[in-house]
């Protein structure tokens, strides 16, 4: 069996200038880093299978998909895009809304992202670690479970402001039992 092509965080940078040099336009695009793509960025993980960004301004979304089209990138799933020729996958999310879980704030919004870098026309930030660690979890496949270990091993997280959040957040999930349980296995998991 074939391994999947990884993308480190050299990698992601050289694509995001190539990007900001090519983009129309002098405004900003809002990427905010989620998933896997979160953790490679900080240097917890030393690459991510696909490139996981919220794009929290609608207006900001549609720009970049535009361009992203005149660059032969092609949507190859709900939030999928791709170049035919080329095995980096970018999943993008718009507004508020990482898969389907809904985030209580805009992660533009004081202290919900942690900027990494800034280019001319590209604005390239990381979710903050609380909603990253609820984000995973309420999906709660197995690598969602260790890289949230991952976080709190290398983050200094609240856990009473992490529990209060995620059950806030889940209130509005319509699986709610489910992301509850996989919180409650989370913390089994952690031995708290």
């Amino acid at each position: 069996m074939a391994s999947e092509y990884r993308v480190n965080a050299d990698q992601l940078t050289h694509i995001l200038m190539t990007w900001d040099e090519l983009i129309p336009g002098r405004e900003k695009i809002h990427l905010i880093a989620c998933g896997g793509t979160a953790l490679t960025l900080l240097g917890y993980k030393p690459s991510t299978v696909d490139v996981d960004f919220l794009i929290p301004i609608e207006s900001e979304y549609k720009r970049l998909i535009k361009f992203l089209e005149q660059a032969g990138y092609e949507q190859v799933g709900g939030h999928r895009w791709k170049r035919a020729n080329e095995i980096i996958v970018f999943d993008l999310f718009v507004g508020n809304s990482i898969f389907t879980t809904g985030l209580l704030d805009s992660p533009l919004d004081v202290g919900k992202n942690t900027k990494i870098r800034e280019f001319n026309k590209i604005y390239l930030g990381v979710l903050n670690s609380i909603d990253l660690i609820i984000s995973k979890l309420f999906r709660g496949k197995e690598v969602d479970f260790q890289d949230c270990k991952l976080l709190l091993e290398n983050e200094k997280i609240n856990m009473a402001e992490l529990e209060e959040r995620y059950r806030e957040t889940a209130k509005y999930e319509t699986g709610e039992a489910k992301v509850l349980r996989n919180y409650e296995v989370f913390l089994q998991r952690l031995k708290l």
